[in-house]
């Protein structure tokens, strides 16, 4: 098996991975291309990201019921 194979294979491991935590698919693909091995140790030891919390204000959802007076 010849090593460039296992740099791509090992990008698209790292792409599903990255992908489970919350984080951009293609460039952990791109970075795993580069890094290789230290790409998967960066996405397994690093926390996924906090989710944000929607704003219901910007859609009309939620209204301050002191701001109207």
């Amino acid at each position: 098996m010849s090593s460039s194979f296992f740099w791509f294979t090992l990008a698209l491991i790292n792409a599903g991975l990255a992908e489970q935590k919350n984080r951009s698919r293609g460039v952990w693909f791109l970075v795993s291309l580069v890094v290789g091995p230290l790409a998967t140790a960066l996405i397994v030891i690093w926390r996924a990201p906090e989710p944000a919390v929607p704003s219901m204000s910007h859609r009309g959802g939620w209204k301050d019921p002191d701001e109207g007076q």
